[in-house]
Order: C-alpha cells, then structure tokens, then sequence
C-alpha cells in the first residue's frame, strides 16, 4: 500500500506529520509523491488563519477527486482543521473516510486500517492529552536540519488566536524524551536542531515549577554531532536572564531568537490580550542586544487588528523603523470565528489591512537590505544547503537565517560541497534580503571540521 502524505501549515505541524509518517513506515506502509499511485492520502491540515484554512479546504477538494474516482481507496484529514471541523468535513465531504484531532495523531495506522476497511469516524483524544510515539520520526527536512517540538498547546489566549481551542493547554514534553529524540536525530545526521512550541520560553512551568528551557539547552548542547541549535516563538515578556546567559556561553546555541511582537502600540496590545507594553519590548530588546551584541532577531506583526488606527499604525510603523529588526513578518489581521476578537468592534476594511501590511514591508525591506549591504566584507559560518541547478553555486544559511523564512546565502565555487556541510565563506555582496559569497580559504575547500557556531 502507497501512502501520499501533505503537510501543510507551521514546522509544529511538520513535526506531528513526521511522527504519522513513522508510525506508518513502521507498519510497513510506503510512500508516494504521486497522486495517482496513491492508495490511501493523508492530508495533515492548518486553519491558523484564513488564508491557511482555504489552503486546507482546497487540497481536500483537489485530492477528494482521486478518492472519488477509485484510484485512492482512502482518504484521512488530520491536523488543526480536522480538530476543529471534524464532523462538518466528515458530513460534508463524502470522500473523507477518517479525521483524526489533534491530539489523535498516534491513530493514524488504526485510521488507515479502518478506512481501508470501510469505515467512516472521527478518531480523537482529549485536549489534555500530550501523544507520545516510539517509532521514530521520518524527518522530511533533507535530514541535516529538525524541528524538535518542546512543547504542546498554549495558555495564553490572545484575542485574535484560536490555537488554545484546537492544541489545548501548554504540556511540557518531559525533558528525558527531548534529550533522547535529539540524541535519535543526531545519530541520524542532523545537524542543527529547531526549537519549537506554541511558546518556548515558558518550557518546564508545569512539570518542573519554574521556567526550565536553559536547563534542556544546556542538556542538547552535549549531544554530539550537532552543531546549530536554533529557538524559535519566545514571547518577550517570558525571555528570563538564565535564559540570556545559556545563549550567550553555550557556543552551539545560534544567537537569533524569534520574538512574535504583533504591535508596539500598548492600546492595541492591550486589545490582543498580549503581556506587554511597547516599553516593555524596548526593554527586553535593549536587554538582548546588550548581553549578546550580535543577536539577529526576528519578530512577527499583524495589520489591521480590529479597532486600529491610522495614528496606532504609524505608531507601529516609527518602533519598526527605531528597533530595526534583523528579520520581520506581517499578516493582515485574520477574523477568526470563535475567537474574541471576531466579535470586537470597528473591524478594519481588508483594503486597509493590506495597505498598511504592505508599508510595514516596505519599510522592513529597507532596514533588511542595508543590513545585508553592511555584511559585504565579513566572513561568516554557513550550512550549506544544497547546490543551484546548472550553476557553479551552492545555497547556503547563516547562523542569522532560519529555513524558510529568512534569507539565503549563494556561495559561487567550482569545488563540490554537500547539505550540511559547515563552510566559512566571505560576504562579496548583497541581493536584497540574500547574501554572496565566495568560500573562505581554511583547511579542505573551506569546510569546517571542528567549529561549532559562529
């Protein structure tokens, strides 16, 4: 039996696709990239936002074809959509056999049984559940990189998110399992391992009393063979000083974090339900870059949050230009229904949202581009990443450039480099948000045997 498996939605999402992937590795299934060689389909949906919901929606539709003409004998929905509109999918789209919530992903070969068989339910577990699998994850990141997912569910119930509603509350991972799956994903070459939570930095509250984030650092930080470790989602007001300092002394700690900001006006985060004002974010801002002075950091915004003004917008839009973050993401506001600020008053017009989205990139893209003009001339670490077609180039990322999100690095040489190779390379120039460089002269073609970060 042929399984083809779409991913779709946030590298937590990945993360419980690769563990499915296992399970049914493990039971002997086989994959496909094909869809119609495909006997069963799985598709591991995202409803964050409006645009990741019609994502969902349409792939469901597009494979549905397959199920309906026979060629695919079961279709199965799991993920963030299938928590949330569980029985709607399964009344409305008859070609759905099996949706599996969130928290049901350890199901998924019992899922594929019972589809095969003929049956038609919804397979799901308590919010409060935290799944565990031992058959080892198929990692689908080329395998020189992973996302290690820390933690599950969220506690902070900011107006606009419904994820509390679809993940349930924040369950630590037990620091044992961590330690173990990276231990796993390293003896399989991985190289740079990928924090990843709903929210990090408030890792261990509930198993161990305290925030426990530096203690799991320090822990992965003496697993052999990896090289990068990367934190992503910190929300500001949890960034602690054991924290700082495990950064700032563990040399395989990447110095980049992730801080989800939203806004800088303190009514509008005020409206979000965030626990912070913007002079909270100077602080904590002024605070990292002090302690670790060549931390990247990437921040997230949303546009058009209802109740927003022209004034607030501008407010925003002089903290950006003031702060100069490494890396910037801005979504217009998404009005998602059974969430609190669905219901608020003065909804902003989508013309507005995306106008404003718009000068917030605009004014992002300028601080972006002089940074990386500013790195013509220096010489850094880099991951190579993979070779460019018919080109004497590699793709390579900094320490400052997490995957899929941020920049690129294009090495041009004649010499054959591999994924996961760790290269010096001198910075010859800049194109737009990506860097050029040539290989450094160190050691064999410029390869790294002993460095660790940058």
């Amino acid at each position: 039996m042929k399984i083809l498996f779409v991913s779709l939605g946030c590298d937590k999402n990945l993360v419980d696709s690769e563990e499915m992937l296992g399970l049914l590795q493990k039971h002997g299934y086989t994959f496909t990239d094909d869809e119609t060689e495909a006997d069963v389909i799985v598709i591991n949906t995202c409803c964050f936002i409006g645009d990741a919901k019609e994502e969902s929606v349409n792939t469901i539709l597009e494979l549905a074809e397959y199920r309906k003409a026979g060629s695919c004998k079961a279709l199965i929905v799991t993920g963030c959509m299938a928590q949330r509109y569980k029985q709607e999918i399964l009344d409305e789209i008859s070609e759905v056999d099996m949706v599996l919530g969130t928290t049901a992903y350890e199901k998924i070969v019992e899922a594929v049984d019972q589809a095969l068989a003929g049956k038609r339910s919804v397979e799901e577990q308590p919010l409060s559940y935290l799944p565990q699998t031992d058959a080892g994850r198929v990692v689908t990141t080329g395998g020189h990189y992973a996302y290690l997912k820390i933690a599950e569910g969220c506690n902070k119930c900011c107006t606009y998110c419904i994820i509390p509603k679809l993940r349930g509350r924040y369950r630590s991972v037990p620091m044992e399992r961590l330690v173990a799956e990276a231990e796993t994903l390293a003896a399989q070459g991985v190289k740079e391992l990928i924090l990843v939570a709903q929210e990090t930095t408030v890792y261990g509250v509930d198993l161990y009393g305290a925030k426990s984030l530096h203690v799991l650092l320090q822990k992965l930080c003496r697993i052999s063979g990896l090289r990068w470790i990367r934190i992503l989602y910190c929300y500001p007001e949890e960034i602690y000083d054991e924290l700082i300092e495990t950064m700032r002394m563990e040399e395989k700690i990447c110095h980049y974090l992730d801080l989800p900001i939203q806004h800088a006006s303190d009514e509008i985060l005020r409206r979000m339900g965030r626990r912070t004002t913007q002079e909270d974010l100077r602080a904590i801002i002024a605070k990292l870059r002090e302690r670790i002075p060549d931390i990247v950091l990437r921040t997230t915004l949303i546009a058009g949050f209802p109740g927003e003004t022209q004034e607030q917008h501008e407010e925003l839009m002089g903290f950006i230009d003031e702060m100069e973050f490494d890396r910037l993401g801005v979504f217009p506001y998404s009005q998602e229904e059974d969430t609190v600020a669905a219901s608020m008053p003065d909804q902003v017009a989508e013309e507005t949202k995306l106008t404003w989205q718009a000068e917030l990139m605009e004014l992002q893209q300028e601080i972006a581009f002089d940074k990386a003009e500013d790195r013509t001339g220096s010489v850094v670490t880099a991951m190579v990443e993979g070779k460019v077609a018919d080109e004497d180039a590699y793709v390579a990322r900094t320490y400052g450039d997490a995957p899929n999100v941020d920049g690129l690095l294009f090495i041009q040489t004649g010499e054959e480099l591999h994924s996961g190779d760790f290269v010096r390379v001198h910075i010859t120039g800049a194109a737009e948000y990506d860097l050029i460089g040539e290989l450094e002269e160190q050691g064999l073609d410029g390869r790294i045997e002993n460095e660790s970060a940058e």
